[in-house]
């Protein structure tokens, strides 16, 4: 009986233990070479991540609080526009800030931190009578206080020139933003310091008054407030008027009715670092899963005989009664030594058009005719283990009689 002979053991190239004739050190290099892609991919968005974290500024509790003395705080601004004759009230209430605005129609309301006001805030805010300063406004704080001017994006700041004829700008000339919010404004607004044809200054106006939007609060800050003409502009913008009304206001309670989603939370851009992620390893795995790398053979751990690795294959055969697939496996076997006996090209053992041909040559050498070889060759599954074995014998009385003719 022919045995059939098994495939040779293959398996995607990849990191393989030490064997006989392979050093430590040249499976640390064949690992390296197969991981160094993700490794450096992995690599570079980690250190995405930390630019944008440090592009970031960590806002601070005092951050541009008039009463701080700190780097983040704005008390050296509050005390130039007190020796100018503007005086700066400080109130950590938007009701408070209503009232004292309503008992002085010469105030500049400046809002900060106004991710802090509620909705019930805002409301209030949107009464108030007189010119308001937006400092880093927040969506929903520019819907009800400044309506048809739009976030755009936050972008790194370079030292910018006006660009606009407003007065309170031109007169402070170029600024500085470091990290600021750009806008979409309506026609009827003044558009300044764009970048990218954003403007990071807006001023419109809004029922009988003026509202300006400030996309950075850095220029403002004790940190900053004396590079180029930051300390102008913020004395232009917010000492307009007689006196100020600056609003910061207190951390809501917590719990509250506008308490935030955990979305809401997550800053802007940590949230793009995250997409980038994403998008990223996507397409790492699909690079990845285009191929494993060449087929090679791998060494076994252990020597099997060829006589057991048949037999162990012939009991999964026959335990699940697969005589379709054994008798397809011995056919091709069969048709594969015989071919070349033949004088036929290979190609032809496997190829279905050639059935004929082949069935006609055999015919001509061995003493069966060619309805019993092609039964043989090319016919159905045996019906049963007996025919199988029939099988068998046949084809190797085939394979004999060619060889000896």
């Amino acid at each position: 009986m022919t045995s059939v002979q098994p495939p040779q053991t293959t398996e995607p190239s990849g990191p393989t233990e030490p064997s006989e004739g392979t050093t430590a050190a040249q499976v640390v290099r064949r690992r390296w070479r197969s991981a160094r892609y993700v490794v450096l991919t992995v690599l570079a968005l980690l250190i995405l991540v930390v630019i944008l974290a440090a592009l970031r500024p960590t806002v601070q509790p005092q951050y541009l609080d008039p009463e701080s003395p700190g780097q983040s705080g704005t008390r050296a601004l509050a005390q130039i526009l007190g020796d100018r004759g503007v005086g700066v009230e400080v109130t950590r209430n938007a009701s408070a800030a209503v009232s004292r605005m309503a008992g002085n129609t010469d105030a500049t309301l400046v809002v900060v931190r106004s991710e802090r006001l509620t909705e019930d805030d805002l409301e209030i805010l949107s009464r108030a009578r007189g010119d308001v300063l937006l400092v880093e406004p927040r969506q929903r704080v520019l819907d009800r206080l400044a309506p048809g001017v739009r976030l755009a994006a936050r972008i790194p700041g370079q030292h910018a020139a006006p660009g606009c004829e407003l007065t309170a700008a031109t007169m402070a000339g170029e600024i500085d933003f470091n990290l600021s919010y750009t806008y979409l404004a309506p026609a009827s607004a003044v558009r300044c310091y764009p970048t990218e044809a954003l403007p990071r200054l807006v001023r419109l106006p809004v029922e009988g008054h003026t509202v300006t939007v400030l996309g950075s609060g850095l220029p403002l800050t004790n940190e900053h407030l004396a590079e180029d003409g930051n300390a102008a502009l913020g004395m232009n913008l917010a000492g307009e008027r007689s006196s100020v009304v600056w609003l910061i206001p207190d951390l809501p309670p917590a719990g509250g009715d506008q308490e935030k989603s955990l979305g809401e939370l997550i800053p802007a851009g940590v949230k793009l670092a995250i997409l980038q992620l994403v998008v990223a390893l996507a397409l790492v795995a699909l690079w990845r899963s285009r191929r494993l790398g060449p087929v090679v053979v791998e060494p076994l751990p252990v020597v099997v005989r060829s006589a057991e690795t048949v037999e162990g294959r012939a009991r999964l055969y026959r335990a699940q009664h697969a005589r379709d697939r054994a008798a397809d496996a011995l056919r091709a076997g069969a048709r594969e030594r015989l071919v070349p006996l033949l004088g036929l090209p290979r190609s032809s053992a496997q190829d279905p058009a050639f059935a004929q041909e082949v069935v006609a040559a055999l015919a001509a050498r061995a003493p069966w005719d060619a309805t019993a070889i092609g039964l043989a060759l090319y016919g159905p599954a045996p019906a049963d283990d007996a025919e199988l074995v029939r099988l068998t014998d046949f084809l190797d009385d085939l394979e004999r009689q060619v060889r000896q003719s």
